[in-house]
C-alpha cells in the first residue's frame, strides 16, 4: 500500500468513527503546500470551528526534537510548525494488542478510536509524535516524543465522555491515563489565549459526560 493510500485509509477510518472530519480541498492557509494534501489539524472548540479552526496544534518554533512543547498557534501555510499527519489510527483495543496502551486503558476504552499525531514538517515524517514525557499527571504539558513510546503518544477520541457534542467536538484523552472517572484530557487555559503560543496540557476531565467545558473539547480536520 502506498503512503497516499495509507493516509486516505486513515482519514476514512477516522471519519467513519466520528472522530476526525475529512474536508475537501485544503483550507487556505491551513498547512504548508508539501503537507496540505495529507495533514491533520487539531483545534480547540474554544477558539475555532471545523470551517475555521483559527488556531491549531503546532510545534514550538518548529523544532523537530524530543521534548519540544506543542501548543496552539494560528494556522499558517508558510511555517511547517503546524504540519502533522496521522501515522496510525484504530480502536484502542488495536493499540493494546501491540502493547501501546495498558490493559486498564483497554478495559475502559477498548471500543473507542485512538490515534497518534506525528510531526511532519514540509510533509516529511519526523518519527516524533505529540505526546507526554511521562505517564499523564495534572497540568503536564504536551511535547514531541518518539512515536515508538507506548501510552504517552497515543490519544483517545473520547466521544463517550461528551456524547452531546460528538462527533464534531470531543475530549482527547491521553492513552497513559490512570484515572478513568475523570481521565487526563487535553486542555487549554482560555485566559492565556492572548499568548503567541498557547500551551496544551492534560488535566482531569470535568463535567463528563454531560457538561464538559469547551476548553476540554477538540475538533480535527484531515486535509485531503
Amino acid at each position: 500500500m502506498s503512503v497516499r493510500q495509507k493516509i486516505v485509509t486513515v482519514a476514512a477510518t477516522l471519519t467513519l468513527a466520528g472522530g476526525l472530519s475529512t474536508v475537501g480541498p485544503p483550507l487556505a492557509g491551513a498547512a504548508t503546500a508539501q503537507c496540505a494534501p495529507h495533514c491533520v489539524q487539531i483545534f480547540s472548540a474554544t477558539l475555532g470551528t471545523v470551517a475555521n479552526p483559527r488556531f491549531v496544534e503546532t510545534v514550538f518554533l518548529g523544532i523537530p526534537a524530543a521534548g519540544v512543547p506543542t501548543g496552539l498557534q494560528r494556522v499558517s501555510s508558510k511555517h511547517p510548525a503546524g504540519d502533522f499527519i496521522v501515522p496510525r489510527a484504530g480502536l484502542v483495543s488495536d493499540f493494546y494488542a501491540t502493547g501501546s496502551v495498558s490493559a486498564a486503558v483497554n478495559h475502559h476504552y477498548g471500543n473507542l478510536r485512538a490515534v497518534q499525531i506525528e510531526y511532519a514538517p514540509g510533509g516529511e515524517a519526523s518519527g516524533l509524535c505529540a505526546g507526554l514525557a511521562t505517564t499523564a499527571y495534572e497540568d503536564e504539558g504536551l511535547s514531541l516524543q518518539p512515536c515508538s513510546t507506548p501510552g504517552t503518544t497515543v490519544f483517545i477520541i473520547d466521544t463517550a465522555d461528551s456524547p452531546a457534542t460528538a462527533p464534531t467536538y470531543f475530549p482527547i484523552v491521553s492513552g497513559s491515563t490512570t484515572d478513568f472517572a475523570h481521565p487526563f484530557a487535553m486542555t487549554i487555559d482560555p485566559e492565556l489565549a492572548c499568548l503567541p503560543f498557547l500551551p496544551i496540557t492534560v488535566r482531569h476531565l470535568i463535567g463528563n459526560p454531560r457538561h464538559v467545558p469547551e476548553n476540554q473539547l477538540w475538533g480535527a480536520n484531515v486535509l485531503n
